[in-house]
């Protein structure tokens, strides 16, 4: 299955669907990841807190090796925790996450949550910046930052972050900070695409689409992010939903379909209580 990619504000290119590898550990993370490479996919995304790097990065080292497939094929990303956000605690942390992935670069290296209790988040960055000036990571972006979070680190560095991957499903659209990446040039990435446990896909404006089009509900939704520019993210351990999850290139939401989707909008649609401006991952 060929997918469409996006290209960075760095120059370099991704693909416009990811996979997402949280809570997937152990044999069940190696071959999930495996299966989902398998179906075509060509992003992973892992973290430091997901403590799975070295099942992602194993599965994907194994595949590319065992499928005679060039390194370059496949994007490899992963984030840098709150703990870590101190500059040599942060250098420190992303060569033990290269260590554990099994690479020689980190293709997407993001900052997980700026934190901004600690307040520590343009070390990060300061971090991140330097080690992509010297190779050791290819891409390098935010997760979680609001346009604060933004504004702060490209004033303390002159560097705009390529990526920032944020809770946006159809019950938390995010419509001020597509528009504030917009602005950036900034690919919007979305976690939890699906809306997780609270996944709409028995509203009308999902279910109608979904008959009207011949597909499921979650590819209806996964569709309507693609149409909104995000990259999704879904995650899926069963290699059928994997490839279906995949499948969303070959149908078109309507405007009206797409604005129905886009009005299940709450405001108090978050999953938990992530407010990036008080939430604390360390």
């Amino acid at each position: 299955m060929s997918i469409p990619t996006r290209t960075l504000n760095d120059g370099h290119v991704i693909p416009a669907i990811g996979f997402g590898t949280y809570p997937l550990k152990g044999d069940e993370g190696y071959q999930a990841v495996r299966s989902a490479l398998d179906a075509g996919y060509r992003l992973l995304d892992s973290a430091v807190n997901y403590g799975n790097e070295r099942e992602v990065g194993r599965a994907a080292r194994d595949w590319l090796e065992d499928n005679g497939v060039d390194r370059d094929e496949v994007t490899i990303q992963t984030k840098l925790p709150g703990r870590h956000h101190d500059y040599h605690l942060a250098i420190a942390s992303i060569e033990e996450s290269l260590v554990k992935l099994g690479l020689q670069r980190i293709d997407v290296m993001l900052i997980h949550w700026p934190n901004p209790i600690t307040n520590k988040y343009r070390d990060a960055w300061r971090a991140l910046v330097d080690l992509r000036n010297s190779g050791v990571i290819r891409t390098i972006g935010v997760s979680n930052f609001t346009a604060k979070h933004l504004a702060d680190i490209v004033e303390a560095t002159g560097v705009t972050p390529a990526i920032n991957q944020i809770e946006l499903h159809p019950y938390f659209t995010q419509e001020g900070m597509r528009a504030e990446h917009r602005r950036h040039g900034i690919v919007t990435q979305s976690w939890s695409p699906l809306g997780k446990r609270e996944a709409p896909f028995d509203e009308p404006a999902v279910a109608q689409a979904a008959e009207a089009h011949g597909v499921t509900p979650a590819q209806v939704i996964l569709r309507w992010q693609i149409q909104l520019d995000n990259v999704p993210l879904p995650k899926s351990a069963t290699p059928e939903r994997q490839r279906d999850n995949l499948d969303v290139f070959g149908f078109t939401l309507s405007h009206d379909e797409m604005a129905t989707i886009s009005g299940l909008h709450q405001e108090d649609g978050r999953l938990f209580d992530g407010d990036p401006n008080t939430h604390e991952e360390m």
